[in-house]
């Protein structure tokens, strides 16, 4: 351009412009000035728009003047990389700010962790964002400002408390993981010994508590880690502690094992060869172990578990604890369904190895270990045939209130029978629950506003030297209603995440095929196959059940 001369002083950092009114041929405009400068050698360089602007109208008017007078400004430098840094208030992190340069030099990793250094972010540093952050910049615009997490602390880890490891199986968990017989293969009919401790057994030891592990800021500053406590045994029925050592419990007397809660118990076990017309019904304070067969019309009622290595016919069998059938049971049904003459009810979990004509009512889980049909079924918790960790039992003809999923290899039969399955009982107590909280909180909430007003009130009167314990007295009480109520919101929150759970966990899964006559029911919705499928699962998800193959 006529009349124009851009150039870098001797330094080399700095950028002139000179302007010779004199030679132009008419107005210089500031937006061609700018770009022909942005098209040259001096493109990477800061330039300052403003005083290129200013240099532009003065030499216009000179020129428009006829003035000869030249205009000389600095317009531009060359600028390196600049750096920042910002650390969070906690001092658990570290953020680096980083404007890509114009024509200048960007920092070397070496030079950003001394810069880090000196701004006091001394410790949790990585290179590798560093040197990422870095790269972008290279490839940025100049001026462009980029910013990543370059160094992190470290939070301290306490330790934890003392862990109860138990010695022994529960009889229900042992029955669960059969035995292998050699190889890979697993015998369902090879289920161990039975589990029945002798007296001075070892059957519960308690971990030592760790000291857990100090954590740092990322300024080097130390974070102390709180030590884990020493928990003491809660000793259960059966069992003390040892006297050679203290982290170890022993059984009191002979009997099955049963850790629950933290707690092992020693049930003192009544032990027979078979249940019938010979023995007579068994009532038992304890724990039962029926190494035989319990027959027709006979009764067992138990406060423990029952564990029945046999067969039972159309008994009858009440526990306190869990009720464990290593092979089957079988009872007769009229033809409406509402009368069994075999009924097993427990208030922990069933295990059934295969039933037929069952009454099952439990607060926990329903395992069976092969297949189950022509029953009726009631649990606190799921109900699942065949083996744990790869359900592939039958299930079909049943009647089931379940409160989490159902899972068997081949849901419903050939035959169309129909399989009915209700998830609302348990549903409907906890909304049941959750609304009657709900009330609770809403009227905690109104008092608890009326009664911070009237404090309030109260505390802009003058009050007499003699009512002054009483107003103490009514702020305390505020106190107590106020961390009721925090408890209460808590416990709100935790029933409606419940509720999302249950919804989440209530599911048919059918692991090798789903055949007609299946059907779900949550209150009134309701899900009915009405084809064969290959493997899949219902669910519940956007308020209905959705029918979902697996892939």
């Amino acid at each position: 351009m006529k009349g124009v001369s851009v150039v870098i002083d001797e330094s080399g950092d700095y950028l002139d412009l000179t302007l010779e009114p004199e030679h132009f041929e008419q107005e210089l405009q500031t937006s061609s000035l700018l770009e022909y400068i942005a098209q040259g050698e001096f493109a990477q360089l800061y330039l300052s728009k403003s005083t290129v602007k200013s240099a532009c109208d003065n030499a216009n008017h000179y020129f428009k003047t006829g003035d000869h007078t030249i205009v000389t400004e600095r317009i531009g430098e060359r600028r390196h990389a600049e750096v920042d840094f910002r650390i969070a208030e906690d001092g658990m992190s570290a953020v680096m700010s980083l404007t890509a340069p114009y024509g200048g030099k960007l920092p070397t990793v070496k030079m950003v962790i001394s810069l880090a250094a000196r701004n006091n972010i001394s410790r949790g540093l990585s290179s590798k964002r560093i040197k990422a952050l870095l790269t972008q910049a290279r490839q940025g615009a100049p001026g462009e400002v980029f910013e990543s997490l370059i160094a992190k602390g470290l939070p301290p880890r306490n330790g934890k408390n003392s862990r109860f490891i138990p010695l022994v199986p529960n009889a229900l968990e042992r029955v669960l993981r059969p035995q292998t017989s050699g190889g890979d293969r697993v015998d369902m009919r090879n289920l161990g010994e039975v589990i029945c401790v002798k007296i001075h057994t070892e059957v519960l030891r308690r971990a030592e508590p760790t000291l857990g592990r100090k954590g740092f800021t990322v300024s080097g500053t130390v974070l102390e880690a709180n030590s884990g406590k020493q928990v003491e045994f809660k000793t259960g029925s059966g069992t003390v502690v040892s006297d050679r050592d203290p982290n170890l419990l022993v059984a009191a007397i002979s009997g099955m094992p049963k850790f629950k809660d933290q707690t092992m118990n020693i049930e003192d076990t009544f032990i027979c060869s078979g249940v019938n017309v010979g023995t007579g019904h068994v009532n038992y304070d304890g724990a039962v172990l029926v190494n035989g067969d319990v027959t027709e019309k006979m009764v067992i009622k138990a406060t423990g578990d029952v564990t029945v290595n046999g067969f039972v016919e159309s008994a009858h069998i009440e526990s306190g604890g869990d009720i464990i059938i290593t092979e089957g049971a079988m009872g007769k049904v009229n033809e409406d369904s509402t009368d069994f003459s075999c009924h097993l009810t427990a208030a922990g979990s069933i295990h059934v190895q295969h039933g037929q004509g069952i009454d099952i009512q439990c607060a926990g889980n329903i395992t069976v270990g092969r297949q189950l049909a022509y029953s009726r079924l009631r649990c606190g918790g799921s109900v699942t045939v065949g083996q744990i960790d790869n359900p592939q039992g039958n299930l079909f003809a049943c009647e089931i209130v379940s409160q989490s999923k159902v899972i068997a290899g081949t849901l419903g039969a050939v035959s169309g029978s129909t399989l009915k399955v209700d998830f609302s009982p348990g549903f409907n107590l906890l909304l049941e629950r959750k609304d009657s909280l709900d009330e609770l909180l809403k009227q905690l909430r109104e008092n608890n506003l009326r009664h911070q007003e009237k404090l309030k009130i109260i505390k802009s009167k003058l009050v007499p030297e003699e009512l002054r314990p009483k107003v103490e007295e009514a702020k305390e009480l505020l106190k107590n209603e106020s961390a009721l109520l925090n408890w209460i919101e808590m416990k709100a929150e935790e029933m409606k995440q419940a509720k999302e759970v249950y919804l989440n966990d209530v599911q048919l899964v059918a692991n090798k095929r789903l055949y007609p006559g299946v059907s779900v029911k949550l209150n009134n919705r309701n899900w009915r196959s009405e084809r064969e499928y290959d493997r899949s699962k219902v669910v519940y998800e956007a308020h209905q059940w959705q029918f979902k193959p697996t892939v």
